[in-house]
């Protein structure tokens, strides 16, 4: 069974007197444990397809199912609370919060969940040691390296336990070392964790280590690649 299921999706922006598309028809499954990443041009409709599987934003028509929910029959406040516990976020922008150490904000999501206090810990520690920061998991993100705080937002993504795990551009501030090295870790967790990877990227370095790449071109998948079998279907 398929985690997430999309049905006919599209989406427009209104601009005055004038409706522009960015999202025509689409219509996407993918498999638990994927790695997958959306690319193409800017305005191809990658980063709206992204807050669309993960409910930061509704379509003007179809349907998204992840884990047989459909998100878009859900009130904001069951969407919410869908998000919370099923949902991880990757942004390029990072989004910690500066009075808080690592440790604490890699706790706050499950703060929100209602887990106790010695399992938040306990959690938020081990997933900071899978991402290399054991040693740092006191310091606040000012403190930090860029990659460091990265690797924060990942293990703050991986310790609520969610099905699937969105990334918007994470590799986007990132020098080559520390991208490598963020993109190592996660495909690791992937594999171990059995979590879902839907990336959004231009970035060639996130392409090599996807093994299924999906290219919108004008708000239409045009391509959809597995790179880890010997065909692929083709939406032309």
């Amino acid at each position: 069974m398929a985690l997430l299921t999309l049905e006919a999706i599209s989406k427009h922006y209104r601009q005055g007197e004038i409706d522009l598309p960015a999202l025509k028809q689409v219509d996407l499954s993918v498999e638990p444990g994927e790695f997958a990443a959306l690319v193409g041009p800017s305005g191809s409709g990658k980063t709206t397809l992204l807050n669309i599987i993960g409910g930061l934003d509704v379509p003007n028509q179809g349907h998204v199912w992840l884990h047989g929910t459909d998100l878009t029959r859900l009130k904001d406040a069951q969407l919410s609370d869908f998000r919370l516990f099923q949902l991880g976020f990757i942004f390029q922008a990072y989004n910690l919060v500066p009075v808080l150490s690592a440790l604490e904000n890699v706790e706050l999501i499950m703060v929100l969940q209602g887990r106790p206090s010695a399992e938040r810990e306990a959690r938020a520690r081990h997933y900071l040691s899978l991402v290399g920061l054991e040693d740092v998991m006191l310091r606040r993100p000012s403190a930090l390296s860029g990659g460091q705080q990265q690797r924060v937002a990942v293990a703050r993504a991986l310790a609520a336990g969610p099905r699937l795990v969105l990334a918007d551009e994470p590799t986007a501030n990132l020098d080559s070392e520390n991208a490598t090295a963020l993109l190592d870790i996660m495909h690791r967790l992937c594999r171990e964790e059995k979590t879902t990877f839907i990336f959004s990227t231009h970035d060639p370095r996130v392409m090599e280590r996807a093994e299924r790449i999906i290219t919108l071109r004008d708000g239409a998948i045009v391509q959809d690649q597995h790179l880890n079998q010997t065909a692929y279907a083709d939406h032309n």
